[in-house]
């Protein structure tokens, strides 16, 4: 039996995992322990196996955050983390699992650029939301020794049922326009159940290290979204006459560029880095995947 704790109550990943492990590891005992305020310093973390830390700020618009908000992200994303990682280690917890991001290595490359990423890519955070994750991810390497193990996730864009930031927007157009641009594009994804079936190998094996996990397959966003209308049974007509306008968009500096980029751009993790737990962890393919979320 292993003894896990998620802190950071009612964030999407922690519940999902919390619910997927009740159906598929019965060799799992799942606690949750909120991270507001300071009463989560006053809990028992002796006696679990796993720490799983989920709790931190995302999905930012990080042109409107203030200097104010921005100390919040290094608060909470990294000192936090650090400061729940250090309590753990005193109080004999073996592993701790920190949900880091593929935005440490910054953003994706615009249309028609390529950008993969190998385990040699170096980190370069586009904004202060990349960076406290890094400054996290070196803080809790500094925790690491023979006793306490560390397990660094760094996802791409995570979807499933109920997810939160680039997926239900795709959705949404998917459901309501007549026509989306076939732009051809590569992004590394992860449906969220092959997410969970990825962190319960690594506390099943008591792993430690840095960790990429991600579907079988790249995902281009204009598939994506057909088959998102297919599934909700309405008519799409993908076509390239749009293009054009879309990659003026994305050449004109500000936010629609951003947003053009971030839609139709390119950022995959090489397949080199899918190694055995990774091929262990797919749970469904990628049309399977966005069945189960639009079902």
């Amino acid at each position: 039996m292993k003894k896990i704790l998620i802190t950071g109550a009612n964030s999407y990943i922690g519940t999902s995992f919390e619910k997927w492990a009740m159906e598929n590891c019965k060799d799992f005992q799942i606690e949750t322990q909120d991270m507001l305020g300071e009463e989560w310093k006053k809990a028992d973390f002796s006696g679990y196996d796993t720490i799983f830390h989920v709790a931190g700020i995302a999905h930012a618009d990080v042109g409107k955050v203030s200097e104010e908000g921005k100390k919040l992200y290094y608060k909470v994303n990294a000192d936090l983390t650090i400061e729940c990682a250090k309590k753990a280690k005193d109080e004999g917890v073996k592993q701790f699992i920190f949900m880091s991001s593929i935005i440490v290595y910054g953003e994706s490359a615009g249309i028609g650029k390529m950008r993969v990423i190998t385990r040699e890519t170096p980190l370069s955070p586009a904004n202060f939301y990349g960076d406290s994750k890094v400054k996290a991810e070196e803080g809790l390497q500094k925790l690491e020794d023979e006793s306490f193990k560390v397990v660094i996730l760094r996802p791409p864009m995570i979807y499933g049922k109920g997810s939160k930031g680039n997926y239900p927007l795709l959705a949404k157009m998917a459901k309501k326009l007549p026509i989306f641009p076939d732009i051809k594009n590569q992004r590394s994804m992860l449906y969220v159940e092959n997410l969970c079936k990825f962190i319960s190998l690594m506390i099943k094996h008591e792993e430690r290290g840095v960790f990429f996990p991600q579907n079988a397959e790249y995902v281009q966003t204009s598939v994506m979204v057909r088959e998102i209308a297919n599934v909700a049974r309405k008519r799409i007509i993908i076509t390239k006459w749009l293009n054009g306008v879309i990659w003026v968009l994305g050449k004109i500096p500000g936010k629609s560029s951003l947003l053009v980029n971030k839609a139709f751009g390119n950022l995959v993790y090489d397949q080199s880095l899918r190694g055995e737990y990774e091929r262990q962890c797919i749970v469904c393919d990628f049309r399977e995947s966005i069945a189960k979320t639009e079902e």
